[in-house]
């Protein structure tokens, strides 16, 4: 198996690593319930599923 020759010292390394950052996920907010949540993504209300400011699924009809 190939093994490094010399150790690879931690400033060498952090500086090859520079380039990964995290990002911020994009924030909208729903026109219907007026809730910030991800883009593209559905999200509860009250128990109740919205997407696209459409509700998809509500906790009531299972009662």
């Amino acid at each position: 198996m190939a093994h490094p020759k010399r150790k690879i010292s931690k400033q060498r390394r952090d500086k090859r690593r520079t380039h990964y950052k995290a990002t911020a996920p994009t924030l909208t907010t729903c026109p219907a319930t007026g809730e910030v949540h991800k883009y593209h993504r559905a999200y509860y209300v009250d128990g109740d599923l919205y997407y696209k400011g459409k509700l998809v699924y509500s906790k009531a009809e299972l009662e």
